[in-house]
């Protein structure tokens, strides 16, 4: 990295990776905004319908290797060419598999047409299989610029296409092409700008090490992939496909805001806890660092989309989608808290604890199913309520862990979350009791946020936030160094 201290590299690892993650949602926002107006929510719940198939073949497609690779310091060529090629033939055989499986698939939800969309929409499975290596690469050497490039390249093609697509009548094959594209243009840039290239001299040895590791990994990832796909796939079976279309709309909103921050996050977290894993003592820094981090971020952000939810979901996409809000806002309290998840994990896996990271995850995941079930019979809102409260419980546990490893305690990590939650909460209240006087949706929306912007922003200043300060002095460090300064 040129010589640049670690300190430096998470600095400009979290820049890239904040430019490249808020660009994608910004897009992402606009472009939503297009198809939702254009799309019915069957459209949507058709696609989600599909969602836990994709999850699940991305798994068994990568199988933990991933993380594997990255927290291996010596990975080889013969490491790196092995993975590439079980990402290859597993991904084609597991293409081939669903292609035949695809008449069952509809069958099951009881839609016809599910079995061209789910043909088409399972072709990206082989082609994100044998991108993980390269995504690899450029994750555990931190670079962050090269993979917000590629990132935002591929969203911003793949968008563009959905948006002419829907425009034009394709409906819910719109949301299908985007998807595909999005992960094809990926691959293509990730082989063309990464130096590292597989060769034919196939030998599935250098695996053995890795795997038990990542089978853990794999068992795990697999029983989340099912437990978070789990309404998706209880709505499509015992409701309707515009109910599906509601609840993935209103997680949709959520899992962009809760993306840019996780993948900010994500960006830099594992490396940088790898090369601190032998200091201890800095490694807790490191953590309490991310945590004000991602507090400083999330909770204006997440719970300020669950503020003005309402509001959001009228200007932005129509009275169609307002059955959507309480989802929505439900999401975004769990998307306020979930950056921390996202940190323990990674900290668990560091430390190569994969039995733990399956053992928590499945005894949480359990849990879920078991309120799930008893709640079933009352509605599908009090069965996600008692899902996502059961998910925040489980941060406790992970915490008990953390606190095994490296001694980071509930007190400390409290003590780095609550300045930033109640600032949040007391804008908030304030830019409430303004906005009480606005009739007009727009100016309602308009008000609520610039409100309470103004006042975070006022609060973080006065009250001197080491984080916020650092932020601003990084980017206009950024600004001064770009302009020759």
């Amino acid at each position: 990295m040129g010589g640049e201290t670690l300190k430096q590299q998470t600095a400009n690892g979290l820049f890239w990776g904040g430019i490249s993650n808020g660009v994608q949602q910004l897009a992402g926002a606009v472009f939503g905004i297009f198809l939702a107006r254009i799309l019915d929510p069957d459209d949507y719940g058709l696609v989600g319908m599909l969602a836990i198939f994709s999850g699940i073949a991305s798994i068994l497609i990568n199988s933990g290797f991933s993380v594997a690779l990255t927290n291996k310091p010596d990975a080889s060529h013969d490491d790196y060419n092995a993975v590439f090629w079980f990402t290859f033939f597993a991904g084609l055989l597991l293409y081939v598999l669903l292609f035949f499986s695809a008449p069952w698939i509809a069958r099951f939800y009881g839609r016809p047409e599910l079995t061209a969309l789910s043909r088409v929409l399972f072709a990206g499975f082989f082609f994100g299989g044998v991108s993980t290596v390269f995504h690899t690469i450029l994750f555990k050497n931190m670079q962050v610029k090269r993979q917000a490039g590629i990132d935002i390249v591929s969203f911003l093609v793949a968008c563009s296409i959905g948006i002419t697509m829907a425009l034009n009548g394709f409906a819910y094959w719109s949301l299908a092409v985007q998807t595909l594209v999005y992960i094809l243009l990926m691959f293509l840039l990730r082989f063309l700008l990464v130096p590292w290239k597989p060769t034919c001299r196939i030998r599935f040895s250098p695996l053995r090490p890795l795997l038990s590791f990542s089978f853990k990994l794999f068992l795990t990832q697999i029983f989340m992939q099912l437990n978070t796909h789990l309404f998706s796939v209880l709505l499509g079976r015992f409701y309707n496909a515009a109910q599906v279309g509601h609840y993935s709309q209103g997680q949709k909103w959520m899992l962009m805001g809760n993306s840019m921050i996780n993948g900010t996050l994500v960006s830099v977290a594992q490396p940088v806890l790898v090369r601190t894993s032998d200091d201890k003592p800095r490694q807790v820094a490191v953590m309490r660092k991310l945590i004000r981090f991602g507090a400083f971020l999330s909770f204006p952000l997440m719970l300020g989309l669950a503020f003005v939810g309402k509001e959001f979901i009228l200007v932005a996409i129509g009275e169609k989608w307002l059955p959507a809000v309480p989802f929505l806002q439900l999401f975004c309290i769990w998307g306020a808290l979930g950056f921390l998840w996202t940190l323990f994990v990674n900290l668990i896996n560091v430390h190569g604890k994969s039995n733990l990271y399956l053992y928590v995850n499945l005894a949480v995941g359990l849990v879920q199913l078991l309120v799930v079930a008893v709640l079933y019979p009352k509605g599908v809102f009090p069965m996600v309520a008692g899902y996502l409260s059961v998910s925040i419980a489980g941060l406790l546990v992970w915490q008990y862990f953390v606190r095994q490893l490296i001694g980071l305690r509930l007190a400390d990590i409290l003590k780095d979350l609550l300045p930033y939650l109640l600032t949040t909460i007391a804008c908030f209240f304030v830019a409430g009791l303004v906005a009480q006087a606005v009739r007009n949706v727009y100016a309602l929306l308009a008000v609520k946020i610039l409100v309470s912007a103004i006042l975070y922003i006022v609060v973080m200043k006065v009250s001197r936030s080491v984080i916020f300060g650092e932020s601003v002095e990084f980017l206009f460090g950024r600004l001064r160094k770009k302009n020759g300064k």
